[in-house]
């Protein structure tokens, strides 16, 4: 009777450890519940972007205008009798700091 204790305690422990600790256990599925959604928003981005680029190759399909503003905007096309002007930011320039040496008076 008492082997019989002792061995059911030791399988109590073991199944007890299985659950809290290790592959299986309530933690790594608590951890793998979190990757599992983590990746169900990054499906969801990706649909969009997908959507969203299917969108644009139907209206590059079947409209001239969307063709030429994809062509401005990527390609930097400039129609005949149209005048390009290029604006550029120019970054600012704090005052430069002049390394003086001291020289040593005669």
């Amino acid at each position: 009777m008492r082997w019989l204790l002792i061995v059911l305690l030791i399988l109590l422990l073991g199944l007890q450890t299985r659950l809290w600790v290790g592959e299986g256990s309530l933690a790594h599925k608590a951890e793998l519940d979190n990757q599992l959604e983590d990746q169900r928003r990054v499906n969801i981005q990706l649909r969009e972007r997908n959507a969203f680029i299917a969108k644009e190759v139907e209206s590059l399909k079947t409209n001239l205008d969307s063709i030429e503003a994809k062509a401005r905007k990527d390609l930097g096309m400039i129609k005949g009798g149209e005048v390009f002007y290029l604006v550029t930011d120019q970054e600012t320039v704090g005052p430069r700091q002049i390394n003086t040496k001291e020289v040593a008076s005669p």
